[in-house]
Formats: structure tokens, sequence, C-alpha cells
């Protein structure tokens, strides 16, 4: 809730709104530019949340108001990442907003931004900057779902440097410990041996998969087993047509 109060002025000054934040902050942030760059930014927060499931020391989310005012202040110092993630602050999904000096002065630890035609000059350098020197953010990263454009940045020695690629055009985030690179036209993970990370769906896909396979292989082995006993059983009918004890 916000409280305001007017001065007085005169009838010829215009008159001045000053607003007392209170309580919390709501986010403020505009609609994501199409449906492509949201199914991206929440396919970066399941896929994490689903990998992270047991843990309890991080919170990552998309499209929400990042308040970092030095004064406090709601009308001033607030970004709004694409996605972004906090590592060890608790799970809360409550948050209406991320309010850097009610998070124990804690900054996101990876950010990425879904680059647009409207948003991507920023991205690259204001935001970058914003990130580098205020946030302080160890990685950023920045993905164009339509051209496809992915860089990389880690924070050494106060600026960022470009990450390299490996072999597969994915980039590590040591803050994550994991890979990030395109898969299918979108922007996944993968674990440090090389895996992609599933999404819920596909990950409730290959267990499906996975218990389909052990059936089978379970009736395979009952067959087997069923076969070796049907052959012992014709060996001792023959056997003992020939007038030989099969026990011997």
């Amino acid at each position: 809730m916000m409280v305001s109060s007017t001065l007085p002025v005169d009838s010829q000054d215009q008159e001045h709104e000053i607003i007392f934040p209170q309580g919390e902050f709501w986010s403020d942030e505009p609609p994501v530019e199409s449906n492509l760059h949201l199914r991206q930014i929440l396919l970066l927060i399941e896929c994490l949340e689903w990998l992270w499931q047991d843990r309890d020391d991080f919170f990552a989310t998309g499209n929400l108001t990042i308040y970092y005012s030095p004064n406090q202040k709601k009308s001033q110092d607030f970004r709004g990442p694409d996605f972004f993630v906090v590592l060890g602050t608790p799970r809360n999904q409550n948050r209406k907003s991320w309010v850097v000096w009610q998070e124990d002065g804690k900054y996101p630890n990876v950010i990425v931004e879904i680059l647009s035609q409207s948003t991507a000059k920023v991205d690259r350098d204001e935001k970058k900057q914003i990130y580098q020197d205020i946030f302080r953010t160890p990685d950023y990263f920045w993905f164009d779902p339509e051209s496809l454009e992915f860089q990389g940045f880690t924070l050494m020695s106060g600026g960022y440097q470009p990450i390299p690629a490996n072999e597969n055009g994915w980039l590590w985030s040591q803050q994550l410990e994991l890979f990030l690179g395109i898969h299918e036209q979108k922007l996944r993970y993968f674990t440090p041996d090389k895996n992609l990370v599933p999404t819920p769906k596909e990950a409730a896909k290959q267990e499906k998969q996975q218990k389909e396979y052990e059936r089978q292989q379970k009736e395979y082995e009952r067959q087997e087993k069923e076969l070796a006993q049907q052959k012992i059983e014709q060996l001792t009918a023959k056997l003992r047509e020939l007038g030989i004890d099969p026990t011997l």
C-alpha cells in the first residue's frame, strides 16, 4: 500500500505528490514482448526448478522488478530482468518483487535477458553496465529467440569478460554449475556431463519410458527363463524315451 501526501501550493503552481513507500513493493514490469519470449522465460524457470526441486536455497523468476535504490525509494533505481536467479536465499514464491534492501543486500547471481527488437540495444549496453557495475551479477547472458543470438559474460576483476563456448556452442555458468546452450531453437540448461535438463513434462515422459523399458526387460527375462525350462523338460523327456535316467 502507498500513502501519499500533497503539499500546499499556490493556485498557479502544479501540485506535487510525494510517495512514501510502505509495506510490500509490487512488481511493475510491462508485459513480455511476445508469446515466444514468455515461453522462453517459463522454460528457464521450470527446468531449473525441476532440477533443483530438492533445494530450498534459491529464488528463480522472470519479468519481476528489482528495486535497488540506495535511498530505499520505489520511484528510482529499479530494473526488471527477463530471468534471474538469486542463490543462498529462501525459496519464497510469494515475493511481489525483489527489494534488495529487504533481501540482505542480495542481487541476482545470474541474469538472462531475452532480446527483442525494442530492447536489444538496452540489454547489450545500459543493462549490461548496470549488472556489471551496480548489481555485480557474476553471470550475465542474453538470447534472441528469433535470430538465436546468444552471448554470455562472467565478472572478472570488476568487468564482464565473454564466456568461451565449448565444442557444442554452450556457455558455462559457474554460478549455476550448468551449461546454457541452444537446443531446438530454445535456450536450455545442460548438466556438466552434457545431458539436457528436461522440463517436468519431458522428465515425466522419460520416467514413463524408463518404466516401460524395465517392464519389457523383466518380460524378456521371464520368457527366457520359460524357454530354458521348456528345453530342460524336452531334454528330460527325450532321455527317458531312450531309457536313460536324466538324474544320473
